[in-house]
């Protein structure tokens, strides 16, 4: 059984910082790109971070790149989503996810498997 067990939300004062973890089980896990994906409040799952099976290729949104680096530790099967300098916008459920074929990282349709979402609330 394939699972993606994200940790790290919470509430932060703007211009702090978060880490997101997703630890991924059932699967072989340096066989799968991972991405990261937030859907703002009453608005649709957008693109934010991802990483190719190895770390070495790493693609963000315009929005956070600068202020957020993706990454993993194939030893761990574990993939992070550090946020600095968070701003109100930032505030999203954060999920996770395994790409196991070679579509657009940037598309929720390359994703096999979801993480259960986790809530950035970034105050002003």
């Amino acid at each position: 059984q394939v699972q993606l067990v994200q940790s790290g939300g919470g509430l932060v004062q703007s211009g702090g910082s978060l880490r997101l973890s997703c630890a991924v089980s059932g699967l072989t896990f340096k066989q799968y790109r991972m991405g990261w994906f937030r859907q703002p409040p009453g608005k649709e799952r957008e693109f934010v971070g991802g990483i190719n099976w190895g770390g070495e290729y790493k693609y963000y949104a315009d929005s956070v790149k600068g202020r957020f680096t993706i990454s993993r530790d194939n030893s761990k099967n574990l993939v992070y989503l550090q946020m600095n300098s968070l701003k109100p916008e930032d505030t999203a459920a954060y999920y996770c996810g395994a790409c196991g074929g070679y579509g657009d990282l940037r598309t929720m349709a390359a994703y096999d498997y979801w993480g259960q979402g986790t809530q950035v609330t970034v105050s002003s």
